[in-house]
């Protein structure tokens, strides 16, 4: 039996009985759209809802996450990798309980590690299934390869887009990118539409359409439609206090509208647990690309 076998073997040995965590991607095809804000919000309303959260930033090359919860992760990844530590001990507490795991250089040092390290990188991260009720995924923006292993990976993408022609443009580039890719597995995989910083419904539902109709003409696939983000002068307030909207004005608009999509993921997204993907199954195409 190869190195990699012994490794699927490991993985499903941790994932046997274990219940499996809720996973949402939020991914946009550039910066600047507000990515990471999206993502603590969010992780603030399901946590509100009764749900045990955990991000996992994988926006290896900015620290917005933890710029907007005011904590400074005191490890990573690369710290249970490399330096022994347990996946517990490297969540940094966030506002409300919300957990916070910063991804550092760990994922894209996975292709030197031993097969102990492996091996001990997997039962770490079969854990997190038992941490965590909802665990959201903060992708880099673009179409690196790091972007699309998470996306193809997840089975629920949240797409982060505006009104902007460049946003859009590049918000296809990476569809396009994910559907051309030979592993992407279109019928495993939901793609939701949130449309930000926008003046009306007819804008936001003007985006998805947008959107919806290139790739189901130039890509024969489909996308869902989540819902907006209105543009707020609350939420600018907030971002420049360094804080989640949805904690510093709960009763503003945009706050209302994390409120309502947060109810769509959780009560409209009930998936038997049987074919739930866990955390520790989205990122072994990491582990088993690199050995």
């Amino acid at each position: 039996m190869d190195q990699a076998e012994k490794l699927r073997s490991i993985v499903k040995k941790n994932q046997k009985n274990t219940p499996k965590a809720q996973i949402f991607t939020v991914t946009s095809g550039k910066g600047g759209v507000g990515k990471s804000n999206v993502v603590v919000n969010l992780a603030v309303q399901m946590q509100r809802r009764g749900k045990k959260v955990i991000i996992f930033d994988a926006d290896f090359g900015l620290a917005n996450v933890e710029i907007m919860f005011g904590a400074i992760p005191k490890y990573n990844l690369s710290d249970v990798i490399y330096r022994g530590k347990t996946v517990q001990e490297i969540i940094t507490p966030g506002p409300l309980g919300i957990g916070f795991i910063s991804g550092g250089s760990g994922i894209i040092g996975i292709n030197n590690l031993s097969k102990d390290q492996l091996k001990f990188l997997v039962g770490n991260l079969s854990k997190l299934d038992e941490l965590a009720d909802v665990i959201i995924i903060d992708t880099s923006a673009g179409i690196s390869d790091n972007v699309l292993e998470f996306v193809m990976a997840s089975p629920e993408i949240l797409l982060l887009a505006t009104s902007e022609p460049s946003s859009l443009t590049d918000a296809y580039s990476l569809l396009k990118a994910l559907h051309r890719n030979e592993e992407f597995r279109q019928a495993e995989t939901k793609i939701k539409v949130i449309s930000n910083r926008v003046a009306s419904e007819e804008e936001s539902m003007g985006i998805f359409e947008k959107l919806n109709a290139v790739v189901g003409q130039f890509l024969n696939g489909n996308l869902e439609y989540l819902g907006m983000i209105p543009q707020d002068i609350a939420m600018e307030k907030a971002v420049r206090q360094q804080q989640p909207v949805s904690i510093l004005y709960p009763e503003a608009k945009s706050s209302k509208a994390f409120e309502i999509l947060t109810d769509c993921l959780i009560d409209g997204a009930v998936v038997p647990i049987q074919e739930k993907k866990g955390i520790l199954q989205l990122l072994s195409r990491f582990i088993f690309k690199r050995i």
